[in-house]
């Protein structure tokens, strides 16, 4: 339960109709590993969220448990800028907010799949380049704001080698069911890092409901983690193809992503 919670929430990767939900937790160290590179910037908090409540619409697949409706979404961050005291002149403030925000809208839309509307990015103080100490992430220690609308290309990563990653005790269900079969076609996905289970088992199979139910056919539910070099949304839609496919009565699937390996 406590590993659970940790993840956070779960945010929708790509559109409705792609079926597919990361944790925030992995979002977000994604995202602060990517700050961690701008020059003059030291990350403090960053959290992940919807931007508009109108503009979430619903999900082609059933969502995971807890998930978030598809929708625009909003980066909040802060990050204390770093200045050298010898320098002549300092970069403004806007300007470093801008190459950060930059930065870490790419990374989202690019790197990952998110649907980013706009970068909140909030200054939490000025430290000396020689001895710069870790900022206060807390939003307390806020010193001032700096927002504005995401900028940055939508770029898949660069094509990685397919593997089959050692998937080990994730694939506890591997047999010669249907479950099994997921847990075979799965990690074979180009991207797929391995199956993880922290909401459950890897491979959830929900069977049909009565004639009177909602849903006219099973749904699979996958939980995996995703290789950096590869675009977590576009692995995501892969492994709903191959599991979808792999199963004689074609299910609906959803893809939960809860590491970035």
């Amino acid at each position: 339960m406590r590993e659970q919670l940790g993840l956070g929430r779960l945010l929708p990767l790509g559109g409705p109709e792609d079926g597919a939900w990361i944790a925030e937790r992995a979002a977000r160290e994604v995202l602060l590993a990517a700050a961690r590179d701008v020059a003059g910037v030291r990350p403090g908090d960053l959290r992940i969220g919807p931007a508009d409540p109108d503009g979430v619409r619903e999900p082609a697949v059933p969502p995971p448990p807890g998930a978030l409706p598809p929708g625009p979404l909003r980066v909040t961050a802060g990050f204390a800028a770093v200045v050298e005291p010898t320098a002549a002149a300092a970069e403004p403030l806007p300007s470093t907010a801008a190459r950060l925000r930059a930065v870490l809208t790419q990374v989202a839309t690019g790197r990952l799949g998110l649907v980013v509307a706009d970068v909140d990015l909030r200054v939490t103080g000025l430290l000396d380049e020689m001895a710069a100490p870790e900022p206060d992430t807390r939003s307390e220690s806020d010193t001032g704001s700096i927002s504005g609308p995401a900028s940055g290309p939508d770029a898949a990563a660069e094509p990685g080698r397919a593997r089959v990653p050692d998937t080990g005790a994730d694939t506890a269900g591997d047999g010669d069911g249907d479950e099994g079969r997921v847990t075979r076609v799965a990690p074979a996905v180009p991207g797929v890092a391995r199956l993880t289970g922290v909401l459950g088992r890897p491979v959830h199979l929900t069977e049909p409901p009565p004639p009177e139910g909602a849903l006219a056919r099973r749904h699979v539910r996958v939980e995996l983690a995703v290789r950096a070099d590869h675009r977590a949304v576009e692995v995501a839609r892969r492994v709903r193809e191959v599991v979808s496919e792999a199963l004689p009565d074609r299910p609906s699937v959803a893809v939960v992503v809860t590491d970035v390996d």
